[in-house]
Parts: C-alpha cells; sequence; structure tokens
C-alpha cells in the first residue's frame, strides 16, 4: 500500500489491519459456502446409498423362495435312491432324474457327445442340473442360447437322442421338457433347482472326477 500524503503511520497500519481483517472474513465465508455444499453433497449420496440399501433389501425380502417357486410342467419325483453301483442301471426316466448311480461323478460342463448316464445321475447327487437336447431339432444358434442361459457351474450339457422334447432339464427329483431354448421357464427351473438342498449331497464337488467324450469346457 502506498501512503498517501498527509497520512500518518497510525492511519496506515489501521488500514492495512482493516484490510487483512476483510480479506479473512472473505475467506471464512468461502469456507463456510465450501462446507456446506460438501455437507449437501454428502447428505444427497447418503439418501441415494440408503436408498439403494433399502431397495436391494425389499427386492430380497420380496424375492420367493425355492418352495415358493412356480414353474408350469414340471414333474416331480421322490423316494429315490443313491446307491453307488457298477454296470448300468435301468431308470423310469429318461432322462434319469436320480436313482442308483456309478460311484464317480460326470465333471460338469458342456458336451458334445452323449455322456455316460449312470455317472450324470451323480452330478444330480451333488445338486447340478443336466440339460440334455436333441441335435436334430435344435440348430446351433439355438444351443448356443441355451448355453447361454446356463451358470458356469453345476451344469451339465449334453446331446442326447430319444428325448421325449427338444429340450429336458433334470435335477436330482424334477424334471422339465421344453420345445425351445427361448423358452422362459429356463431361468426360473435353475432357480428352483440349481445346486438345491434337497438333493442327496448338495455342495458335493462338480469337478474332480470324470470327463465324459466331448467335453467342451
Amino acid at each position: 500500500m502506498t501512503k498517501n500524503k498527509g497520512q500518518s503511520t497510525k492511519q496506515l497500519r489501521e488500514e492495512r489491519r482493516q484490510e487483512k481483517l476483510t480479506e479473512f472474513r472473505k475467506q471464512q465465508a468461502r469456507s463456510k459456502r465450501n462446507k456446506k455444499i460438501g455437507v449437501g453433497v454428502g447428505i444427497t449420496a447418503g439418501v441415494l446409498v440408503a436408498g439403494l440399501i433399502v431397495g436391494v433389501i425389499a427386492t430380497s425380502l420380496n424375492a420367493p423362495t425355492r418352495d415358493e417357486i412356480a414353474i408350469e410342467g414340471v414333474d416331480t419325483y421322490a423316494n429315490l435312491t443313491n446307491n453307488h453301483v457298477t454296470g448300468t442301471v435301468n431308470y423310469e426316466q429318461d432322462p434319469p432324474v436320480g436313482g442308483d448311480h456309478n460311484q464317480y461323478w460326470l465333471n460338469c460342463g458342456a458336451y458334445t457327445e452323449e455322456v455316460p448316464t449312470e455317472n450324470a445321475v451323480h452330478s444330480l447327487e451333488h445338486g447340478a442340473v443336466w440339460v440334455t437336447y436333441n441335435r436334430d431339432l435344435l440348430s446351433e444358434d439355438e444351443v448356443r442360447e441355451l448355453r447361454s442361459k446356463l451358470p458356469s457351474s453345476y451344469v451339465i450339457l449334453s446331446p442326447r437322442s430319444d428325448l421325449p422334447s427338444p429340450i429336458v432339464m433334470s435335477a436330482w427329483g424334477a424334471q422339465l421338457q421344453l420345445e425351445e431354448a427361448s423358452d422362459s421357464r429356463i431361468q426360473p427351473f435353475l432357480d428352483k433347482f440349481w445346486r438345491s438342498p434337497a438333493a442327496p449331497e448338495p455342495g458335493a464337488s462338480c469337478t474332480g472326477a470324470i470327463d465324459g467324450p466331448g467335453k467342451d469346457s
């Protein structure tokens, strides 16, 4: 600051003090505004997060349990045996939905050839879903569409001859016949029966045993 003519040193110091005080008050005002903005943004973000959490909880609470899922056309079977046997087994259903089976389970995954039945049934015992299809009735694009809708684990996808429909989904004690890969019942069947606790050994491994012919993954 330049000293004006006739201005005393005391006056000059007072002006400087007032200037500093004014600048200090401006900084305080800016700081308060920034804090208010920060608090407002924080509150808004908190409200959004809380809303998302409430939405997720509400969705979870409203989601049906396995037992509440109703699927038109599902056939269920009870009192299935699950003994380890050698050789072939004559099953009442084809594809089978359970029963006695080979001591080694079939490694889950996608197959391009028919797989050994008795080993696949052992995988059902562990909670896997076995999805079979008639390759003469399904195009390659439809098979790819079907595969895209299946989980990456605890699922066997394989062709099978003499099926009662183009696609058959089997789990331990349950089966659903489908006409096309776009059927909306595929996901509900998985929701209800994939890794189901109703299987005799749910959660037991679906890898580390044997591969069938034509294993793709």
